[in-house]
């Protein structure tokens, strides 16, 4: 989502993330009261307009109950926050989000009957959930791991071939894939 908004506008994601819109004013009593498009600088107005666009990026591509969950929200800022704590939870859940991740990482292997591509698929999906919630695992270590942690020993001899034929840890992980695959269809 950041990426559709900031090829919009640059400037929409920080309407998203910070909120930078005044839009409340103190009336006559002291009490705070919504802003009138009369009590708005050029400046206001800018933000407000760029707020506007950002909550068009933001509502598009909801469906009827995502909709309804944000339909209250007045600024971009609260629509973000609104769906993030809905689908990712508090920092609390995140984080035992994460834990669990982390821990099926550690514990990934091949199943039984499974192909290259399928296990592939599952290990990408583990990995780039954890990137997600901020647990990058660096590329060596992820190529390092589907060969020597995560097939089963039956692949012990393709598995010495590339070892010794190239430094598995420059080995880009789908050429590695692709490698596996091909002795895959051979066996």
């Amino acid at each position: 989502m950041r990426d559709h908004i900031q090829r919009e506008d640059y400037e929409l994601w920080d309407i998203v993330i910070d909120s930078p819109l005044a839009t409340l004013r103190k009336n006559v009593e002291g009490i705070d009261v919504p802003k009138t498009r009369a009590d708005c600088t050029a400046e206001n107005l800018k933000k407000w307009e760029k707020n506007v666009k950002a909550k068009k990026w933001l509502v598009c591509g909801l469906d009827p109950d995502e909709y309804s969950r944000i339909q209250g929200c007045s600024t971009a800022k609260q629509i973000w926050d609104t769906l993030q704590l809905a689908h990712e939870g508090t920092t609390q859940v995140k984080r035992s989000r994460e834990t669990l991740l982390y821990s099926q990482y550690g514990n990934f292997a091949m199943k039984d009957g499974e192909i290259i591509q399928e296990m592939y698929r599952r290990f990408i999906t583990l990995t780039n959930e954890l990137k997600s919630l901020g647990r990058i695992i660096p590329r060596e270590n992820r190529v390092e791991k589907i060969p020597t942690r995560v097939l089963p020993t039956t692949w012990e001899s393709k598995i010495t071939f590339i070892q010794e034929s190239k430094n598995i840890s420059t080995f880009p992980l789908d050429e590695l894939i692709g490698n596996l695959t091909d002795y895959e269809l051979r066996r």
